[in-house]
């Protein structure tokens, strides 16, 4: 039987913006992949993202190139082949994976060989501001275990140190979203390390990911905008402890489960991340996440108003997907 393809953009505000060293979005502009057959709904939800050279035309315009291809029948491993990892491979991908499970035709526990899945606890984004500014969102959220905190500034020792004295409870990841440098990351790893910081993520630019060979790591180092699939990670051996997984990096759920099985053979920490989207968007990237030591999967939270059916937040514990949301 033919499937049917449609590709929509929608926005979502996000309550009070949302900061990081590149800048502030008050919307959430995510591109949304549906995939109807025999009676069944099946989507996918893609955040293009301009580091990557992706914008909401060159992504809906991908999606979109793809329709008689997959509207023919093609496979979530042949999709592989013909695009690019990146948002619009996403979309589609998790919108096969749901089309397939709605229809019968896959389990979702058999395929990732994994059980049932469980709750998991994510960790909650503080934006980028000035340190008192930050500590007050801090303070705000400090009853919740797990805080990730944008940095990337020339001088976040201030803001390191406020936010830590702020939640002196919470594990805390520092996300500088690779806007420290070779001039002060030493300084930054340092006060890191006294504040107690569990996790720096991507800490220095794509690229110059050498410097982290040559300086202590009091704080394990995880990479984000270095990794995006298997054949990045030889490379990051001995410089990075962990990787962050985003399905709109890997392209997708398939390629993203590659990668996370190559990362764990060769020792590396698994976090689980994404852009800022909605519970569909987080939904395929929960059961990715089981045994990860970090889930970065907040990004309802942060939005004034989720999609309907949305995942069941309570406080920083997010519970499965409903077969209603995905799968």
């Amino acid at each position: 039987m033919r499937r049917d393809l449609f590709v929509e953009t929608e926005r979502f505000p996000i309550a009070g913006g949302f900061a990081i060293s590149r800048g502030t979005k008050t919307h959430a502009q995510v591109v949304t992949c549906a995939l109807t057959q025999d009676g069944k709904l099946g989507r996918g939800e893609c955040v293009p993202y301009g580091r990557y050279g992706e914008t909401i035309e060159s992504v809906m315009a991908s999606i979109e190139a793809m329709r008689e291809s997959v509207s023919d029948g093609m496979s979530r491993q042949e999709l592989l082949t013909a695009m690019p990892a990146g948002a619009a491979r996403n979309a589609i991908d998790c919108a096969l994976w749901d089309i397939e499970a709605k229809l019968g035709q896959l389990d979702i526990a058999r395929e990732l060989g994994a059980g049932k899945p469980r709750a998991l606890e994510t960790a909650y984004t503080i934006s980028l501001g000035e340190p008192d500014a930050m500590a007050a969102q801090a303070e705000r959220h400090a009853a919740r275990p797990l805080l990730k905190v944008k940095v990337g500034t020339a001088d976040d020792t201030s803001r390191i140190e406020a936010v830590a004295k702020a939640a002196p409870d919470s594990r805390i990841i520092l996300d500088a979203n690779e806007g420290w440098t070779e001039a002060n990351i030493r300084d930054h790893m340092l006060v890191s390390a006294r504040c107690r910081i569990a996790l720096i993520e991507q800490p220095l630019p794509a690229g110059q990911d050498a410097i982290l060979a040559h300086i202590p790591h009091p704080v394990p180092v995880c990479a984000d905008e270095s990794v995006h699939g298997t054949a990045d990670l030889d490379k990051l051996l001995g410089l990075y402890d962990a990787v962050n997984i985003k399905l709109d990096k890997t392209g997708g759920l398939t390629d993203a489960i590659r990668l996370h099985a190559r990362a764990r053979e060769l020792g590396f920490g698994i976090m689980v991340g994404s852009m800022v989207g909605t519970s569909l968007a987080m939904a395929p990237a929960l059961w990715l996440a089981q045994d990860a030591e970090f889930v970065d999967l907040d990004g309802p939270l942060l939005l004034e108003k989720d999609r309907e059916p949305a995942l069941a937040y309570a406080g920083s514990m997010v519970a499965p997907p409903s077969r209603e949301l995905w799968g």
